[in-house]
């Protein structure tokens, strides 16, 4: 019988509902998370896209920022999209000063490096365990400028003037992708991500 993880998907702001159906589709049970009593029963966490600095007030209005960052420390897979790229790094560039982070990926990001909403687009990018393209969503997205040591790159921009630059990352099994795998209907991201963290349990 095929291990049935619970994945829960951090539900203080941006694009909870469209990660969560995304998991059940992949096999999770989707669970959301807003209390530190709910981060204890997960197996693997989602960070979805929506606003970095709004996430990260929240995570501490609501007493989960340390809980989580412990959590990471502990091996917890997680998987984050946009803003929740932004928060799995151990830097980020061009952020409020009080803005916090999670360390859950050794890598510099920063922030809005695409440009405004106005600068949004879409692109093919290939993706390191796929068998062929994702169609990548770029919505006031975020850049990866560095990369630890052990941080595998997953995808880079294949053309245009940020050619070359890296999109998805992977450090053990944290998982982070500048754009937004749960908006187009392409779950591949999203299977990868719950086979690891089925594999992990």
């Amino acid at each position: 019988m095929t291990t049935r993880p619970t994945i829960g998907v951090l539900a203080l702001q941006g694009d909870v509902r469209e990660h969560v159906n995304a998991l059940a589709h992949c096999g999770a049970e989707a669970v959301l998370v807003r209390r530190e009593s709910e981060l204890d029963k997960i197996d693997g966490l989602v960070l979805p896209g929506g606003e970095s600095t709004a996430i990260s007030k929240l995570l501490q209005a609501f007493e989960l920022l340390e809980p989580l960052r412990a959590r990471l420390r502990d091996g917890l897979p997680a998987f984050g999209s946009c803003a929740g790229m932004i928060l799995l790094a151990s830097e980020v560039l061009d952020t409020r000063a009080d803005a916090q982070h999670l360390s859950g990926i050794d890598m510099t990001v920063r922030r809005n490096a695409f440009g405004r909403q106005v600068d949004s687009f879409e692109t093919d990018v290939d993706f390191t365990g796929l068998d062929s393209p994702v169609r990548a969503v770029f919505i006031r997205a975020p850049w990866v400028e560095r990369v630890g040591d052990g941080v595998e790159v997953l995808a880079t921009v294949p053309t245009g003037p940020a050619e070359g630059r890296i999109v998805a990352a992977r450090q053990g099994d944290v998982i982070a992708t500048s754009f937004h795998p749960e908006v187009t209907g392409d779950l591949r991201v999203h299977d990868l991500f719950v086979n690891a963290v089925r594999n992990r349990v």
